[in-house]
């Protein structure tokens, strides 16, 4: 309670002006945090956006996945419907070869949103729920670090400039609690420090996440070209 009281009036006193103001982080390490909750913003954005754009159900197993597709129950009606109108029907054998080609596209849609799930959202729900706020949760922890530093060295100074006999008697007591505190700085600074210059390091690995939303879908849509000119062909045929 004292702890958190102590902080409050350092942080008052800050704010005015009446007292300085550690600063314990570079100017490079600065730059690298205000990218932090941006980037924590734009991924968290872009993840939902794309869980919205998957037709089939997030997290569910293969089998019920493909049967949720609205290609898989096109495929079946278009195959049914062929079936019960017979080769003998033109219109029931088309229908059952378009209808066997939209199920070979529903498989190909199904394994792009499931390796769009293992390889793009997976790891940006991680980036925006995990790694990202452990570093602002962390960062937070070190500003209450540095005003209690801040707070035991202005009262340390104050007791080194008192001429009052039981304030100079604390000196070397808030001597250590300043020290002590000083070195929690250190010890959080430096995990802080290490954890900025990974996120910064990786950029170029979260930077392909979005590289790889596009490059799937070309594979994609050059099957559904393949399955287009079978039926094409099919269709010159008739």
């Amino acid at each position: 309670m004292k702890k958190q009281f102590n902080r409050m009036k350092q942080l008052a006193n800050q704010t005015v002006g009446r007292a300085e103001k550690t600063e314990v982080l570079s100017d490079d390490l600065l730059q690298i945090e205000r990218r932090l909750e941006l980037a924590r913003l734009v991924s968290h954005n872009t993840h939902k956006r794309l869980v919205s754009c998957l037709q089939g159900q997030l997290g569910t197993d293969t089998e019920k996945r493909h049967k949720k597709l609205p290609l898989t129950g096109l495929s079946q009606t278009m195959q049914e419907g062929g079936s019960q109108l017979g080769e003998e029907s033109l219109i029931g054998k088309m229908m059952d070869v378009c209808g066997e080609a939209e199920g070979k596209l529903a498989f190909e849609l199904l394994q792009h949103e499931m390796q769009m799930e293992k390889d793009i959202l997976d790891p940006l729900n991680q980036l925006a729920e995990v790694e990202i706020p452990n570093i602002l949760k962390q960062r937070k922890q070190l500003a209450k670090l540095v005003l209690d530093y801040d707070s035991a060295k202005t009262r340390w100074l104050q007791a080194t400039k008192s001429t009052n006999p039981a304030m100079a008697a604390k000196v070397d007591s808030l001597k250590d609690e300043m020290d002590e505190a000083l070195n929690k700085v250190e010890i959080c600074k430096d995990q802080l420090s290490a954890d900025l210059y990974n996120f910064a390091s990786k950029e170029g690995d979260y930077a392909r996440y979005y590289v790889m939303v596009s490059a799937p879908q070309f594979t994609v849509n050059a099957n559904a070209n393949m399955e287009r000119s079978t039926v094409t062909q099919l269709l010159g045929d008739v």
